[in-house]
């Protein structure tokens, strides 16, 4: 993973804004066409943005990122959730997922 990419990926996620949510998926969709849009290649993908916060992430609202049916990280679920509910997150209403149709975000702007 190349610094470009990992720098790509937490800018994008520190504008994610409270009470809002981004997929994995979403994420490495944007990076990309962005990466293109200043002459460079695309790559990476979900996996790769969920490698880069695991790794580097910490310093980033993580908690923001979701996969695509709505869910935090395994490992830091309630963490997350804790987060997003103080937030004011729209979550599903059992409360274990991210309301994804209601909280989803897209950048306005190129990355």
């Amino acid at each position: 993973m190349d610094e470009e990419y990992l720098e790509a990926v937490l800018d994008l996620v520190e504008r994610i804004p409270a009470g809002r949510a981004m997929t994995y998926g979403t994420i490495a969709e944007v990076v990309a066409d962005a990466l293109v849009a200043s002459g460079g290649t695309a790559r990476g993908g979900p996996r790769q943005v969920g490698q880069v916060l695991a790794r580097a992430g910490s310093g980033v609202p993580w908690w923001r990122v979701v996969n695509a049916a709505g869910r935090p990280p395994v490992h830091a679920a309630q963490r997350a959730l804790d987060h997003l509910g103080a937030e004011g997150t729209p979550l599903t209403t059992d409360g274990t997922r991210v309301a994804l149709r209601r909280a989803i975000w897209f950048p306005d702007d190129d990355v």
